[in-house]
């Protein structure tokens, strides 16, 4: 198979690329199929020589020669169609493995980029209806059709008549085929699109299961799970009527067609016009003919999946862009970061949430991010990493010079330690969690990083230590742990940039020591920290903080001078909305860590 051809450019269909590329493997599966489709015609000759030549003529040698002859030809025939369908069974998986790296990456894009409103998976789906369509008869199909000609040439050769039954047949079924794709396209798209949503739902129900289940409120999400899955049904059963009704019809247009070739031929004999043998072979080779049509027919409905997935990977391979480009290698950021004009809005919405926000820091800095909810702190900590994009200019954020896209992913993220506010681990080990799923990450490198994170105590405790398994989300630990286990994951590999939000929300006392200790050593070794805190105890080892209000920079500064601000302006101001700069309960922490 060729390797991993760029789908994400603005040019043509990725599909068709990846058929482009396999143009050698194409054209043995044509090679095949002539073959196949011309040692098709050998049961028509043998069916002529054993009416017209074997019985009048009583030999019996003839007959076991053309027997023998034809065994071999329908021998060679079945190796040839098992030999085409294993060639496509696998032009099928290479298709996969081309294409899923690309759509995979682009499904990790999708929620920074755009607002989904079904469900995440489909892209998946669709590589798998495109394999199990290249696997299946359908294209095989497709190869058979240009052969069509010969087996009405062959009827013609018998006689005209017959052939203009079978051309009339096979134009009718052509025009079956085509009110096929108008009966079902609208329908399967429809069904496609139920589906993902009801998925959706089932996925974030069984995500929020506790919720659901505490406020008593699951039957009324089934009532909307059964509302779309009977939506999803229904626009399938359209579909499998359509696509079943019209493949019934097919089939006896086609035995109509066979019974009207050997009524008319019989005629054509009794008048001395035809042999009783072109009877059978005519039946036999308008059969033929018709196969990949109706087979074509048949298979309707996966060709129309199959073509709408192809059209979906296509729209998002083209709006998500892979990760990769062909940068320069840059060297590791290790003096600022700064943040000019910076103007954020979440996926999908035009509204800014962030406006016009601007600071720097430099190595060695840790800046608190503190305002009332809603101020876009989170926002602000998206932005800072790269996950969400400047909506006036690109080059907003900048890591000593250098803008955020002038790394690919992978690069970019060797240097950035991230921890978000609803944390989410994988299914795995602590270790694999903690090393970022790197197999090629140490054990001292893993233990020296939980160690900076104040969290090997409490992982050599666990039932296996670093070798625990922590299940699907990191359900096997407490909020606590999981906050420990995913601070150790954004040091890891002494990153330059570390964005924490909300980090110690779920901490003891001795886990915001921790914490306070992790921040004071990315300081020390020359890094930049950002905390995003409700609570006083985050912002303990920081020696900035900026202030964030409506989502507008109110205050930034040295930490002292910009809390002294802060609680002299708080309280005077504190009935105006629009000039409001914490909560009260943030008024109340901040008094402390003050007064601390």
């Amino acid at each position: 198979m060729a390797s991993h051809p760029n789908l994400t450019s603005t040019g043509d269909h990725p599909l068709w690329r990846l058929l482009r590329s396999q143009t050698g493997i194409l054209a043995s599966v044509a090679l095949f199929s002539a073959i196949i489709n011309i040692l098709a015609l050998s049961s028509s000759f043998y069916m002529l020589q054993i009416y017209d030549r074997v019985l009048p003529s009583q030999s019996v040698p003839t007959l076991i020669g053309l027997s023998v002859l034809m065994f071999l030809l329908f021998g060679i025939n079945g190796a040839l169609e098992f030999v085409r369908s294993r060639i496509m069974s696998r032009l099928g998986t290479g298709i996969d493995v081309n294409l899923s790296p690309g759509v995979f990456r682009a499904i990790q894009m999708q929620p920074l980029r755009s607002r989904s409103t079904g469900d995440g998976m489909q892209s998946l789906r669709d590589i798998d209806h495109i394999r199990n369509f290249m696997s299946g008869l359908g294209p095989t199909a497709l190869f058979d059709l240009p052969w069509i000609p010969l087996y009405l040439l062959f009827v013609y050769l018998l006689h005209p008549m017959l052939a203009l039954i079978a051309t009339v047949g096979a134009l009718a079924l052509i025009l079956l085929a085509a009110l096929t794709e108008q009966l079902t396209s609208q329908t399967i798209e429809k069904a496609a699109r139920a589906g993902g949503e009801r998925l959706a739902l089932a996925d974030a129900t069984r995500r929020n299961s506790e919720a659901v289940q505490a406020m008593g409120f699951g039957r009324h999400m089934t009532k909307r799970y059964v509302a779309l899955n009977t939506g999803y049904l229904l626009n399938q059963l359209k579909a499998s009527d359509s696509a079943g009704g019209i493949g019934n019809l097919t089939r006896a247009i086609r035995m109509v067609l066979q019974s009207a070739v050997l009524g008319l031929g019989a005629y054509f004999v009794i008048k001395g016009e035809l042999s009783g043998g072109a009877i059978i072979a005519a039946s036999i080779t308008v059969s033929r003919a018709l196969a990949p049509i109706e087979t074509a027919i048949t298979h309707w409905k996966s060709f129309v999946s199959a073509r709408q997935s192809a059209d979906r990977l296509k729209d998002l391979l083209r709006a998500i862009p892979d990760g990769e480009c062909s940068c320069v290698s840059l060297p590791a950021p290790q003096r600022e970061l700064s943040v000019d004009r910076l103007f954020v809005a979440p996926p999908g919405s035009a509204e800014p949430t962030l406006k016009n926000v601007s600071f720097s820091l430099e190595g060695g800095d840790a800046l608190g991010v503190i305002g009332p909810s809603g101020s876009g702190k989170s926002t602000l900590a998206r932005a800072l990493v790269g996950v969400w994009n400047s909506i006036h200019c690109a080059n907003s954020v900048r890591l000593d010079g250098a803008a955020l896209d002038q790394w690919n992913f992978d690069s970019l993220g060797r240097h950035i330690g991230y921890m978000p506010q609803d944390i989410e681990l994988f299914a795995g080990t602590v270790a694999e969690n903690i090393a970022r799923f790197n197999p090629e990450a140490t054990s001292e490198d893993v233990i020296k990083t939980a160690k900076a994170a104040g969290a090997h105590d409490m992982i050599v405790h666990l039932s296996k230590g670093y070798q625990t398994s922590i299940g699907d989300g990191g359900q096997a630990l407490s909020g606590g742990e999981r906050q420990r286990v995913a601070l150790a994951r954004a040091l890891y590999g002494d990153p330059f940039l570390v964005v924490l939000d909300e980090p110690n929300s779920n901490l003891d006392a001795s886990g915001d020591q921790a914490l306070a200790e992790a921040i004071l050593a990315i300081r020390n070794r020359g890094g930049i920290a950002v905390v995003v805190a409700h609570r006083p105890s985050a912002l303990a080892a920081v020696n900035k903080v900026l202030v964030l209000a409506e989502g507008q920079c109110r205050a930034f500064g040295a930490k002292d001078e910009v809390l002294r601000s802060v609680l002299q302006i708080v309280p005077q101001e504190a009935g105006a909305q629009s000039t409001e700069a914490v909560e009260p309960s943030q008024q109340q922490a901040l008094a402390e860590l003050k007064a601390s």
